[in-house]
């Protein structure tokens, strides 16, 4: 969640239990504890009031008002719609800063992977009896796309979740308790992605969210989530980072899979010969 989700990763080590709990809380629940008092956060937390204040000490705040103006303003900039974002001042160095924007989205989504969890993810999406589901919003659905082609190469049963009202919820029937379930969605999230995944994580699928943080609505019920850095030069998210992550789990699946992926290639690339669907440059 930005320089608080940031900071509160940093400190983690540093915390006692009661702190934890109020931290968990505001990744948790980051609405409550832009908008609510003292008071009520510690008694969301089962803390204290001084615990509270403590944390917010602890992370570098001048106190609770600090940190919550620091949440507030999080909130604020993820939900600012392009037709806003527009009227931003232009960059001077067009190239520079795109290059500085991207390099930076790159790095910091996957500087924040703890690589725990970046092979808990490779290995879920590795076991080949279980089939995978990838969804998307509007905005990144040419991204997940690409992912679940590659995924598709090197394992069996991976369906991308899309189409109609009709043809979503017929897929939705299909997905059971050993299904996995990766959404990829940023801020102004699409309600059919939200809906089409709390309709998956009640039917007991594995949630891997790809969203812009705890704030996100996406990240609630994940198992996993990575954290999406997104912030562009233009009015419109850089997905750069998100095609950067779903690469990197890609490339894990390949190496974890190595021999049964050979093989699923093979069997792609023979149909593709026979076929005589692609065309090599030397042809």
């Amino acid at each position: 969640m930005g320089d608080v989700f940031d900071r509160i990763h940093a400190a983690a080590d540093r915390l006692t239990a009661a702190e934890r709990k109020v931290a968990a809380s505001i990744t948790d629940d980051p609405q409550a504890v832009a908008f609510g008092t003292v008071a009520e956060i510690a008694s969301r937390s089962g803390s204290s009031g001084a615990s509270v204040v403590r944390l917010a000490t602890k992370l570098g705040y001048r106190g609770f008002s600090d940190l919550q103006a620091a949440v507030q303003a999080e909130l604020g900039r993820r939900l600012r719609p392009a037709t806003e974002r527009i009227h931003d001042p232009h960059p001077g160095d067009l190239r520079g800063q795109g290059l500085a924007a991207a390099l930076e989205c790159v790095q910091a989504t996957l500087a924040g992977v703890e690589s725990a969890d970046l092979d808990a993810i490779v290995k879920v999406l590795s076991i080949r009896s279980r089939p995978v589901w990838v969804v998307a919003g509007d905005a990144s659905s040419g991204i997940a796309r690409q992912f679940a082609t590659e995924l598709s190469m090197l394992r069996p049963s991976v369906v991308e979740l899309t189409g109609s009202p009709v043809n979503v919820a017929r897929q939705l029937a299909d997905i059971d308790s050993g299904d996995v379930v990766v959404a990829l969605d940023l801020r102004r999230y699409d309600r059919w992605v939200l809906d089409a995944v709390a309709a998956a994580t009640a039917a007991g699928a594995t949630l891997i969210a790809l969203t812009d943080g705890p704030l996100s609505p996406l990240a609630s019920g994940a198992a996993h989530v990575i954290s999406i850095e997104a912030d562009g030069i233009g009015p419109f998210d850089n997905y750069v980072g998100a095609l950067a992550a779903l690469a990197t789990i890609t490339a894990g699946v390949a190496v974890r899979l190595r021999a049964p992926a050979a093989a699923h290639l093979e069997r792609i690339e023979g149909a593709w010969r026979r076929s005589g669907a692609l065309v090599d440059p030397q042809d």
